[in-house]
């Protein structure tokens, strides 16, 4: 149980405080709502750029990571579809050079032709390295468009192409950066040995002048109900085939989400489980096999994806995982195989809380999600899916009008 206090500022800011007497260091974790979901489809990759210009210094810190290593602490960030999340630990004896140095670049971030100069390279670099010239790299550049016709997931976070980040102007970074960079679109967690009157202080103090942006309203296109199966076939300079099984699954938020997670570790986590069992061990088809969700707020994908032993076929690869399938549509799971998942699970989730900082993005995020409270009730929403529950998840999901495939095949060797 994380218990914590929660206050907002006038400028719209969300404030968590967790009290936590047994550790020496202060995690401050500052959640930005803006994604890639937030983005032109014209102008894709901005949030994940923004990710490192947040690095570049701001009006009057001109090299964020040096007072913060005087200090002794530590940073990083991360962008996804939903969100952008920075974080800092560091000796509680420093927390306020958190809150200046958090506080200074939401206000005023340099925004010098060099320093664009230098995060554009960057990810440019990122985005040939990780996903044009590694094996397997533009899986999800391919798959996404597949599954989402209209809602902004269609595009990775890395952005759509390459070209989008290469033309991004002065004009366009700025512009992205007055909308989505503002305290009322912001939380801010402090989990450690704090008070909560000391850190109101600190955050009146820091972030209390800082003006609000425009409201933003996150709401994006409904994706249409998908009528019929979709796939794709590409030939790539990779050592085996490969196949990408896709369908949509429900928002973050809907109570079905914990079955149809669940369900993901029924079939593949370990080597006990069923697709591991059936395709790799007995029948030998493929030499790996794995299903798991992407979890994004407004409906992820639940994927199964495997990697085809030379003569075997993608048809029967296919038929093979769809048998496994239709099997979780018609018989419910066993008390026992359940229960295992579950212990996973729940093991996962307490293991996640255990460090100070864990706690603070936990809480970050599940606000975000609409109450920080909700992150207690966790445990409790996985153990109480029942086999029923996972036996309907798996006949809403795996209906053949509904699926997704990419098969990525391995050029044949001259």
């Amino acid at each position: 149980m994380i218990s914590f206090d929660r206050f907002k500022l006038n400028n719209g800011l969300q404030v968590l405080v967790h009290h936590d007497k047994t550790t020496p260091m202060v995690a401050v974790n500052v959640l930005y709502q803006v994604g890639s979901r937030d983005e032109d489809p014209d102008k894709t990759g901005f949030a994940h750029l923004f990710e490192h210009l947040m690095f570049g210094g701001s009006v009057n810190i001109p090299k964020f990571d040096e007072p913060l290593q005087k200090a002794g602490g530590q940073n990083n960030a991360f962008t996804n579809s939903d969100f952008t999340n920075y974080y800092i630990t560091l000796p509680k004896t420093s927390l306020e050079t958190a809150f200046w140095l958090e506080s200074d670049r939401m206000l005023s971030l340099a925004f010098s032709p060099k320093s664009l100069e230098v995060q554009r390279q960057v990810v440019i670099e990122e985005f040939k390295q990780n996903y044009l010239n590694q094996p397997y790299g533009d899986v999800y550049l391919l798959l996404k468009p597949l599954v989402y016709k209209k809602h902004p997931y269609r595009w990775n976070t890395i952005g759509k192409d390459i070209s989008h980040i290469e033309k991004a102007t002065m004009q366009d970074v700025k512009a992205f950066y007055k909308r989505y960079y503002n305290p009322n679109n912001a939380i801010l967690c402090v989990a450690g040995n704090v008070e909560t009157e000391n850190i109101k202080q600190l955050a009146e103090k820091w972030f209390g002048e800082i003006p609000a942006g425009e409201e933003i309203s996150h709401h994006y296109p409904a994706e249409p109900e998908q009528t019929e199966a979709c796939s794709l076939t590409v030939e790539r300079d990779v050592p085996q085939d490969a196949f990408y099984m896709a369908w949509r699954m429900p928002k973050r938020t809907d109570k079905n989400y914990y079955a149809c997670d669940l369900l993901s570790d029924i079939l593949s986590n370990g080597n006990s489980s069923r697709l591991f069992q059936q395709l790799v061990k007995e029948k030998q088809l493929l030499s790996e096999v794995n299903a798991y969700i992407t979890g994004e707020l407004d409906g992820g994908m639940f994927l199964v994806t495997g990697k085809l032993y030379p003569q075997v076929t993608f048809a029967e690869a296919e038929e093979a995982v769809m048998q496994e399938l239709r099997k979780m549509t018609t018989k419910k799971v066993s008390e026992e195989e359940l229960q295992k998942v579950k212990n996973k699970v729940e093991a996962v989730l307490v293991f996640s809380e255990i460090s100070v900082l864990g706690r603070a993005m936990a809480l970050s995020y599940y606000e975000m999600l609409g109450d920080a409270e909700k992150f207690n009730a966790e445990v409790e929403n996985y153990l109480a899916v029942q086999a029923e529950d996972i036996r309907k998840a798996a006949a809403m999901l795996f209906q053949p009008n509904k699926k997704n495939v990419l098969y990525y095949k391995a050029k044949k060797k001259a």
